[in-house]
């Protein structure tokens, strides 16, 4: 009996540090993929930033801008 108890103990041992181990590698991979979002975030103010300043470049009278596509 004490033979069982202990096969189950070390049983559920094992699947803890299973458990345990895969936590670590879902919470490496939600930082790492947080840390991306940030940087395509930045990335995308920025590209709208340098969008607008060329549509001022370009565009510098509004009524030069050509008409959106749907007229």
């Amino acid at each position: 009996m004490t033979t069982d108890v202990e096969q189950r103990i070390a049983e559920l041992e094992t699947r803890l540090a299973f458990q345990e181990h895969t936590l670590g590698e879902l919470s490496d991979a939600l930082a790492e993929i947080r840390m991306e979002s940030a940087r395509n975030a930045e990335t995308l103010v920025r590209v709208m930033a340098e969008l607008k300043q060329l549509r001022t470049l370009l565009y510098a009278d509004p009524g030069s801008e050509p008409p959106p596509p749907h007229y």
